[in-house]
């Protein structure tokens, strides 16, 4: 409401500063015309800066802060080459002509600033601009950033724990991970084509969601000499002292060799799983045989895995286990107990 309002009151300052303006300077015969495509003309203007402010959704201030700097930068520096060239003009007036030099220095004045521009935008990642006051360090104030990998976008749970505002650091996704979904999802291969499109519609849900704030970031060049996606992942997260999110094993251990934190959402989930002791009963379907011989495997609602032993005749049916003993990897949780024969057996017909 309050963006709403200051958007009608940009517009009626911007009228009432060109009506009175433009009303002064016709002083002789008037052109109706005329006097209306001038008073419009800046509030034309005004109205598509309106709609840009409108449609921009995901603005960000160290983008916006790097601009401003940049400019202010290429300005100083313009401003102290146009005194150095004045001062030369001034002395040597016949060696240029007047309205060559001012080309000139017009064209030195905007390439400077698109310089300026241009180099700060580029390097921002490394000289975090924070306003009121420039930072210069990598390390970013508050929450590190989240960089999540393939695995974890494919498998889109993150997703899910995003949405409940616990990862409150910005989500990062290198462009190259984005450029490896693609090309998954341009798979020949039917079962990886389907995943590769998985990835980006939980990108596209993450981007779209006003909980998480996910920026797609073009990876240094220290980073893109890696030899592969793992080791340019890990790169970039020492670079931009952030963690790996994931659920791959193997990137896993790498990373925490590498002196990288990893969010691993296979063990996040398991922390979040009921709590099962040695002793309780608990009620599970056998669905398969165990590798085992005798064993039955069966999976709780959250699919924790199941076996019981001497179940491999109960296939098919619900039986209560006494638990014997839990095993905590991360690729899940393995549940161990042997059937209780006197509250199995006591269930009704129609349950076994």
């Amino acid at each position: 409401m309050v963006l709403h309002f200051l958007r009608i009151f940009f517009m009626l300052v911007v009228l009432g500063l060109t009506i009175p303006l433009v009303l002064k300077q016709e002083t002789g015969q008037r052109d109706f015309g005329y006097m209306a495509v001038r008073m419009l003309m800046p509030a034309g203007l005004a109205f598509v800066l309106i709609l840009v402010d409108i449609f921009w959704k995901h603005k960000r201030l160290r983008g916006l802060s790097g601009l401003f700097f940049g400019v202010l930068a290429g300005v100083v520096l313009a401003y102290a080459i146009n005194r150095v060239l004045d001062l030369g003009l001034s002395l040597y007036p016949t060696l240029v002509d007047p309205d060559t030099a001012q080309i000139v220095i017009s064209l030195v004045d905007a390439a400077l600033i698109f310089l300026c521009v241009t180099i700060v935008m580029q390097t921002k990642d490394d000289f975090r601009f924070i306003i009121p006051y420039v930072e210069f360090a990598r390390h970013a104030k508050g929450a590190r950033p989240l960089l999540l990998d393939t695995s974890v976008i494919i498998d889109g749970r993150v997703a899910d724990v995003a949405e409940t505002g616990v990862l409150t650091g910005e989500v990062v996704v290198p462009r190259f991970i984005l450029n490896e979904l693609q090309s998954i999802a341009d798979s020949s291969d039917k079962l990886k084509r389907n995943r590769g499109r998985r990835g980006l519609d939980v990108l596209a849900k993450m981007r779209a969601s006003a909980k998480i704030d996910v920026r797609i970031l073009d990876a240094p060049a220290a980073a893109e000499e890696a030899a592969d996606t793992d080791a340019k992942l890990v790169a970039l997260a020492k670079h931009l002292d952030g963690w790996i999110v994931t659920n791959d094993y193997n990137l896993n251990k790498v990373a925490q060799l590498r002196g990288v934190d990893v969010i691993n959402i296979n063990d996040l989930a398991n922390s979040l799983k009921p709590v099962v002791l040695p002793g309780e009963t608990l009620t599970v379907r056998i669905v398969k045989p165990g590798e085992e011989p005798g064993q039955g495997v069966g999976y709780l609602d959250d699919g924790t895995m199941v076996v019981a032993e001497q179940g491999r005749d109960r296939i098919g049916k619900e039986v209560t286990l006494s638990v014997t003993s839990v095993l905590q990897t991360s690729a899940g949780k393995m549940i161990f107990g042997r059937i209780d024969a006197d509250k199995t057996f006591a269930r009704r017909p129609d349950q076994t």
